[in-house]
């Protein structure tokens, strides 16, 4: 495993990666609310078009029993989207991932691929330690991490990674910094994980760390899931409530300021704006407009997945927002403050950790609580 794998070839789609995080579902019997939850997420996804792929964090079974993850399966086997799926502490509690892999069939751990543009990681926090939070990824798991992250520089590719929770968390003799160092100093733009059981954004400056709310197990608001995008360098997250109608916006540039970590994502004079419009019905109408002014049209070229439009940007603008109908009658929306102010831009308290969190942003779905049985939520 010390050799860098072979990855997949590229997408063939646009230059945007695009896809759904259904947080954490700590599934245990079929009648309960949180495996209904699960089946309407996955309905919902196989309405739109648009997305990459699916991200299940971890988590996956309460337990890491075999009916657990015929319930998991069973969702999943609905989901016509590709999906992928990582382990957490409660899928490794029996003490092995041997009930995680029989059940699932889900590829081997790590494995790297290649979609629109972006050089995808899957890691195992779970499976080379003794169970629980005894989060460590082992020797021979870093190097294929390193060397994945080396080849990507070389290819002239960013990179995500996914795993279970911060690279603060785990525990291996010298783990957590040589993983922090190694995301900080790489073109690893976004770390997509699960575990807090609670929304959260974090920015070091350098990559964007998303945790999203658990499905099974929530205490800070409704169900749904989050759809993430990198489009350019610039990362965009949004959360959608299981009861919130279509269609679901979210601008992909420019970068929001809370999300910055970079001069190039500054705005200029003329700023181009993008936006992915999800929806069960055909859109008819997507604008943008600033600071309340008038609204200006925004188009789709042929096989790209994003509305777009450039638009002159004053020094005294502060907010954009870029709004879709669609022919069932409905109005979605996202709204961004793009970053205008370079001695702004973020400095990392704790590399690698939720001490660069943004806290609250209610319209994205952050409510800033962190209620979640690692920090001020209940033990489950």
């Amino acid at each position: 495993m010390t050799q860098p794998t072979v990855t997949q070839p590229a997408s063939g789609r646009d230059d945007i990666l695009a896809f759904a995080h259904i947080g954490d579902l700590h599934l245990t019997e079929e009648h309960l609310q949180n495996a209904r939850d699960f089946l309407a997420i996955v309905a919902q996804l196989n309405a739109v078009e648009g997305l990459d792929f699916a991200y299940l964090p971890g988590d996956n079974a309460e337990n890491g029993l075999p009916e657990q993850y015929a319930l998991v399966r069973q969702g999943l086997a609905g989901l016509s989207l590709p999906v992928h799926v990582v382990t957490g502490d409660h899928d490794m509690e029996s003490g092995s991932l041997d009930a995680f892999h029989a059940g699932l069939g889900a590829r081997p751990l790590p494995y790297a691929t290649d979609i629109s543009g972006i050089r995808c990681l899957f890691l195992d926090m779970c499976g080379p330690g003794t169970g629980g939070p005894d989060f460590c990824l082992g020797d021979a798991q870093l190097a294929w991490l390193e060397g994945e992250i080396q080849l990507a520089e070389r290819d002239g590719l960013d990179c995500a990674l996914f795993m279970h929770s911060y690279p603060a968390d785990l525990k291996g003799e010298g783990e957590a910094a040589r993983v922090g160092n190694l995301v900080s100093r790489s073109r690893v733009r976004l770390v997509e994980m699960g575990h807090t059981h609670y929304n959260e954004l974090a920015n070091d400056g350098r990559t964007i760390f998303a945790a999203t709310r658990s499905t099974g197990q929530v205490e800070e608001g409704p169900v749904g899931y989050a759809i993430a995008a990198i489009d350019g360098g610039v990362v965009s997250w949004r959360f959608k409530e299981l009861v919130e109608p279509w269609p679901f916006v979210l601008v992909t540039a420019p970068a929001d300021r809370r999300l910055a970590h970079d001069d190039w994502h500054r705005v200029r004079d003329t700023v181009e704006v993008r936006a992915l419009v999800l929806g069960a019905s055909a859109v008819t109408a997507c604008e943008v407009s600033v600071d309340g002014g008038p609204w200006q049209a925004m188009t789709r070229a042929d096989g790209d997945r994003r509305y777009c439009a450039s638009i002159p940007w004053d020094a005294a603008a502060r907010r954009l927002t870029v709004r879709a109908s669609d022919a069932a009658g409905g109005t979605g929306q996202d709204v961004v403050e793009p970053a205008t102010d370079r001695s702004r831009l973020p400095v990392s308290k704790g590399i690698g950790s939720d001490a660069d969190s943004i806290g609250a942003w209610p319209e994205k779905g952050l409510l800033g609580t962190q209620l979640g049985p690692n920090r001020n939520g209940r033990h489950w």
